[in-house]
């Protein structure tokens, strides 16, 4: 590998939004300059909470959405590779020699696979989503990922990859590099509705894609603090998402600094403080929305980008796999065997 390779990557269940951006894509915009980037269109891990017919037959719409919106917040195509996990049949291969090397409490222990289970309105755990980090970690080390850019809801994910990648080694020799973890500054951002994390599925999100119409009118019927009933009452800045989106996307902090200043001492309205959030936000993605027109205006473009991203990785995993079975001696058992059944035909003068 002439650079340090990075995998990240998103499951196409819709268009991504503000709380993509800042828990992971912003990392990505910044980090595929320095590394060679591979970026997982995830329907594999899709199907671990989504997997109705309708679902799946949403997923090339849903990829090129998905990849058009990576390309609008600022990664370059060129040095971009996009693939489709579900067009890499090796993947699974690779996911299947390394279930074998975790086991189920410790599987059980990782967080956020309870919390996913629940929001999909799931009774009982399906074993695909308990073997979620499993696949995910066949995903980064099958194209030997050694940087991982990832929000704290995935770090836990990662961690197991970490210690199946030292496992594997232990085992079997040095194959897989234990890949590093790049936290976001701002691991989590709020929904609107500040009932819990910015979600699709939760209708509590700002795409990266929506109109200035549709963010301000998102903007304006946003939750803040319940108790203020009126504009001369005093505010409570802490935990109000209209002010943790002022911290994370206002580029001037002294009028954001006033803004809380004078809520809390009631002398600013709601409004007054949406106002100045949806302008934020517009200023944001006006270069976003600019560059996505840019790419729309290419039909086909994308879909290329992903076919050849595929076509590539595919051949990187086929590679991976076969150093992952030579060292094993998955290899050579099979060879043995079928060097004992050419000297049997040769004895019995059966044709080869």
């Amino acid at each position: 590998m002439s650079a340090a390779r990075m995998l990240t990557g998103d499951r196409p269940t819709g268009r991504l939004h503000l709380g993509h951006y800042v828990g992971s894509i912003a990392n990505r915009v910044k980090l595929h300059q320095r590394y060679e980037s591979f970026f997982i269109i995830a329907d594999l891990h899709m199907l671990t909470t989504r997997n109705s017919r309708e679902d799946i037959e949403q997923v090339s719409r849903n990829a090129r959405e998905m990849v058009t919106d990576i390309l609008a917040a600022g990664v370059e195509p060129d040095r971009a590779t996009f693939y489709l996990q579900s067009a890499i049949p090796e993947v699974g291969d690779l996911n299947t020699l390394f279930q074998n090397l975790v086991t189920v409490p410790r599987l059980e222990r990782v967080p956020s696979l309870k919390e996913m289970s629940r929001d999909a309105g799931k009774e009982e755990m399906p074993y695909g989503l308990l073997g979620y980090p499993v696949l995910q970690a066949a995903d980064i080390l099958c194209v030997k990922g050694q940087v991982v850019p990832v929000g704290k809801d995935n770090a836990a994910h990662v961690e197991v990859t970490r210690e199946i990648a030292r496992r594997f080694n232990h085992l079997y020799g040095e194959v897989f590099p234990v890949p590093e973890m790049i936290m976001s500054e701002t691991p989590t951002l709020v929904g609107t509705d500040g009932a819990g994390k910015m979600s699709k599925s939760r209708g509590n999100a700002i795409a990266l894609s929506d109109d200035p119409a549709t963010v301000r009118r998102k903007v304006m019927g946003m939750y803040t603090d319940p108790n203020r009933i009126r504009a001369d009452v005093p505010g409570t800045v802490e935990g109000n998402p209209v002010f943790a989106y002022l911290d994370v996307f206002h580029t001037d902090r002294a009028t954001v600094a006033d803004l809380k200043a004078r809520y809390r001492a009631g002398r600013v309205g709601d409004v007054e403080v949406k106002e100045e959030l949806a302008g934020a936000l517009n200023r944001f993605l006006d270069p976003v929305r600019k560059r996505r027109a840019r790419f729309e205006g290419q039909p086909g473009l994308v879909d290329e980008l992903i076919v050849e991203g595929t076509e590539r990785t595919r051949a990187e995993v086929r590679r991976t796999l076969v150093e992952v079975r030579r060292a094993m001696g998955l290899t050579s058992a099979y060879t043995q065997v079928r060097r004992r059944a050419e000297r049997y035909r040769k004895a019995a003068g059966t044709p080869a």
